[in-house]
């Protein structure tokens, strides 16, 4: 077996109104308008392997990592360091798209084998995975129906994006009186409470309300000393988004966080969970608000590693118009089935596609 073509399309998928921010507190941000490529790796029997780009990911940098796998047999290929199969001694996990072509080949060789991506990771551990619902910077009103929309669909807890100058109190307050005490909030301000000690007087307004799950990301990660203080005094657990390994590795060093929510590729997310793992650390997986091939390959890492028991953050399927899968993500009672089919265990939606797509192309020899 040898990869022949890769199929790319470019798409757009802009996010349900409502669904992230309030245009009261932020106005249109576009963030939701830069393209992501969707590959297709086509090889000389039927099977195929798909994957999905980040945000921003220039197409040159597709049609860079395309050429490095054409010709190549998948089955050869190292898995945990997918363009450096003829290269000994190269860094892990780098390269054009390396997450996306990583993704693809994981879903092509399991599809091979017969055997589900997250058996390719070393082995499921759960069956199913934990998830939180989500929510930008909004108002309390919309707060309250975002939170009433989570209860809905059966979510135990929530995220919600926010900055020092919001209403956090009044909104915590209104889940808390809409969700009760078990239902459980985790506050990402993205860096933008920005001091110590604007963070430390938050949480002490907080601490009354009885339903903060974790602080993530509360000042700029520079800012060693202020994580320090804030670690010490806030009685809530600290967490800090990181996908490099040696970040992960000082923020343990430090002592500054309780645990993380991790990123990175397939196999960079497991290894990024096993240095937290041992260092007594749980973690949950992070993410852009992605597409469904993303998403679910999200659900096979957090299956794949012991301390991922905290809730995921598989977003995509109810901030954007269409997750352009076939099957939707399914989530119940605050969890999500681990796939079992071979592969990533998704498919594309044609139909969706075609209404998505700026672009195609197909790179070849």
């Amino acid at each position: 077996m040898k990869i022949v073509a890769v199929d790319v399309w470019t798409v757009i998928v802009p996010t349900i109104e409502g669904r992230v921010h309030s245009p009261e507190i932020v106005p249109e941000t576009g963030w939701d308008r830069v393209p992501k490529h969707l590959i297709r790796l086509r090889t000389d029997c039927e099977l195929v392997g798909i994957g999905e780009t980040g945000r921003g990911e220039q197409i040159q940098s597709v049609r860079d990592g395309a050429g490095r796998l054409l010709g190549a047999d998948p089955e050869k290929i190292p898995l945990q360091n997918i363009f450096q199969h003829n290269q000994f001694g190269k860094p892990f996990g780098i390269g054009p798209a390396y997450e996306a072509f990583e993704m693809a080949l994981c879903d092509l060789v399991g599809k091979a084998r017969g055997v589900p991506v997250h058996t390719l990771l070393g082995g499921a551990v759960r069956n199913r995975v934990r998830a939180d619902y989500w929510m930008g910077q909004q108002t309390v009103e919309d707060s309250k129906r975002s939170v009433e929309r989570a209860l809905k669909a059966g979510f135990t807890g929530i995220k919600i994006k926010c900055q020092i100058e919001d209403p956090i109190y009044e909104r915590l307050k209104a889940i808390l009186d809409i969700a009760g005490y078990e239902f459980k909030v985790t506050v990402d301000p993205n860096e933008r409470f920005r001091t110590a000690e604007q963070t430390i007087e938050l949480a002490k307004k907080l601490d009354d309300l009885g339903n903060i799950e974790v602080f993530e990301d509360p000042i700029p990660k520079s800012d060693v000393e202020g994580y320090r203080r804030i670690h010490d005094v806030v009685n809530h657990p600290i967490a800090q988004h990181l996908t490099s390994p040696l970040a992960v590795l000082a923020a343990i060093k430090e002592d500054i966080v309780d645990c993380f929510n991790l990123g990175g590729s397939l196999f960079g997310f497991c290894r990024n969970a096993a240095i937290a793992a041992s260092a007594g650390m749980d973690c949950w997986h992070g993410s852009g608000n992605d597409l469904g091939i993303i998403d679910t390959s999200y659900i096979h890492a957090a299956a794949a590693t012991t301390n991922c028991v905290m809730a995921s953050d598989f977003v995509g399927s109810w901030t954007r118009e269409d997750d352009l899968i076939a099957e939707p993500i399914e989530f119940y009672e605050g969890y999500v089935d681990v796939p079992q089919l071979p592969g990533l265990g998704c498919k594309l939606d044609e139909y969706s596609l075609e209404k998505y797509t700026q672009s195609f192309e197909v790179i070849e020899n």
